[in-house]
């Protein structure tokens, strides 16, 4: 078993090499780059897009082309797409390479309906032969390194993690995570870490350079700390846990590295909610920022006083001036 000091390390994928073993992963909605900015400050090793569509790339669509978009201090960027099969990629690869990304990955465990039924995200699950023709395009047509993002299967009478990665190693991945949940548990239940080490020790019999990373149930540095233990992946992948929280990342490596962590206090957490808000109002304008910040707030908000009055009152604040009232009378009522 590594040790606690090792449990923070570089990582190779491909031809790339990640200084460290902390990615944010893509969630839709979400990591879009001013909240992958803030992750790239507080440690993140590497961020990932919102999902992409293949489809809307390869049509050169503008509201997908911004998905794309680095932050000013995203050094690496890796792209998740998904798509139902691998003639997307001969029509969207140039539109893809025109954005240099670090390093390209297949969504293979997104459950949502509306993705599914057009044959991607955790669709693929059951045809690991699909996989295994996308990997090869992107190998084929790029020299991108190329990752694949899998879930245990798509129901728990379906558990096929062996052949999927199977498939994707068949291909020449470089990479793969894993979110150790089926399709249809979607996010409910507790992931099965069993299944990461299981998968760990098969991937290192058939191809010990390829990392792999483990997802599902990391809501804080000593969860991460616990999922790398216990199963001997050698990395993970944040993705609701960092929600609204981006110093999750800055909390495991600290721990990776066996040193005390002291968590933000409220103002900094409440600064860096106001801080995220201005950086999307770069991209979308004030009043879309601040509806948009919404979903974000409750991860900002968590364990502070009156945190649910303050949620009320920013689902009628359009204005950073809204924003900056809600942040004063938090302080104000922890003060008093």
């Amino acid at each position: 078993m590594k040790e606690e000091h090792a449990l923070f390390h570089p990582v190779s994928i491909g031809s790339l090499t990640v200084d460290g073993n902390l990615f944010l992963a893509p969630l839709a909605g979400y990591t879009d780059r001013s909240f992958r900015s803030l992750c790239v400050d507080k440690g993140a090793s590497l961020t990932y897009t919102e999902m992409v569509s293949g489809e809307g790339l390869a049509r050169n669509n503008g509201p997908t082309k911004a998905l794309l978009r680095r932050a000013d201090n995203e050094q690496l960027l890796a792209v998740q797409l998904f798509m139902g099969d691998a003639e997307v990629i001969k029509r969207s690869v140039d539109n893809l390479l025109a954005y240099n990304p670090s390093a390209v990955d297949i969504n293979c465990g997104c459950p949502v309906p509306k993705v599914v039924k057009t044959g991607a995200g955790s669709a693929l699950l059951k045809e690991p032969q699909k996989i295994y023709e996308i990997v090869r395009a992107l190998k084929t047509y790029t020299d991108l390194p190329v990752s694949v993002k899998i879930r245990l299967g798509w129901d728990s009478s379906s558990i096929n993690y062996d052949e999927t990665s199977d498939a994707a190693i068949d291909a020449g991945v470089d990479m793969i995570c894993m979110h150790a949940r089926t399709r249809a548990m979607g996010y409910s239940g507790v992931a099965d870490w069993s299944a990461l080490s299981d998968l760990k020790k098969r991937i290192h019999q058939r191809s010990p350079h390829i990392p792999l990373f483990g997802s599902g149930d990391l809501f804080s540095g000593e969860d991460a700390l616990a999922m790398l233990k216990e199963t001997q992946v050698d990395g993970v992948m944040f993705a609701r846990g960092a929600m609204g929280n981006p110093y999750i990342f800055e909390e495991a490596k600290t721990l990776f590295t066996n040193k005390p962590y002291h968590p933000p206090t409220r103002e900094a957490k409440l600064e860096m909610m106001l801080r995220h808000l201005r950086l999307l109002a770069k991209d979308v304008g004030e009043e879309s920022s601040c509806k948009l910040m919404r979903k974000h707030a409750p991860g900002y908000l968590k364990g502070l006083p009156n945190a649910s009055l303050a949620r009320q009152q920013l689902v009628m604040s359009i204005t950073f001036e809204d924003y900056e009232r809600v942040v004063q009378n938090i302080l104000s009522s922890s003060e008093s």
